[in-house]
Formats: C-alpha cells, sequence, structure tokens
C-alpha cells in the first residue's frame, strides 16, 4: 500500500490531533479550526501542547448540519 494511503487512513483514526493536524483533516484554515475546537471544548492542554478530541469536534459540527430544504434548491 502507497505510504500516503497508510498516512491518511492513520490520521482519519485519531481521536486525538494538533492543531495542523486538524486543520489539514477537516479541510479549514489553522486558525478557523483553532475557533471551532475552542467553541467546542474540544481541546486538551498538556504543558505547551494542546490536542483537539475528534469525536467531541464531530459532535459540534453535526449541530451545524443544514436541514432547510430551502437551501439546497
Amino acid at each position: 500500500m502507497d505510504e500516503s494511503k497508510k498516512k491518511d487512513r492513520y490520521e482519519d483514526a485519531k481521536k486525538f490531533v494538533r492543531y495542523s493536524d486538524g486543520a489539514k483533516m477537516y479541510s479549514m484554515g489553522m486558525t478557523k479550526f483553532q475557533e471551532v475546537a475552542k467553541d467546542a471544548k474540544a481541546c486538551y492542554k498538556i504543558g505547551q501542547l494542546v490536542l483537539v478530541n475528534t469525536e467531541i469536534l464531530d459532535k459540534y459540527l453535526e449541530t451545524f448540519h443544514i436541514t432547510d430544504s430551502e437551501f439546497y434548491k
């Protein structure tokens, strides 16, 4: 298997990610990812290292799901 595919699959399976990895995973800029992670209260600080719990973040992002059919017209 291609090394980049292995890495991508591993990234998808991570529960905790750094800001830089999370921004890539969620296709966001770093500042927006930091903002969303903080709003979701998904951050864990260990010394100077900040990790984001992707499970908490995913639940938070689901609250923004657009269900209004007018949006999709």
